[in-house]
């Protein structure tokens, strides 16, 4: 898994979006460098289609949370 996976995953458990709490993908561009937003905004499809990561289309935008079915696993890939 890459960094930028990383980032988004860490980023979601951080602020305790799992499951019904969701967040906006612009937060998850927050602490990463400028040159690293692409990388961010490419592997967040890659985290919904693995099924790390959960999207729900609102009217004003998308939302994403950690799915919590898969929480241990997530745990376990940023413990290392």
């Amino acid at each position: 898994m890459n960094q930028s996976a990383l980032h988004i995953l860490s980023r979601l458990y951080r602020r305790r979006c799992i499951g019904g709490k969701h967040t906006t993908i612009e937060h998850m561009f927050m602490g990463a460098p400028r040159h690293e937003h692409k990388a961010i905004a490419a592997a967040l499809p890659a985290l919904v289609a693995a099924g790390y990561v959960r999207s729900k289309p609102t009217s004003y935008g998308l939302q994403v949370s950690l799915n919590p079915e898969l929480l241990p696993e997530i745990i376990a890939l940023l413990e290392n």
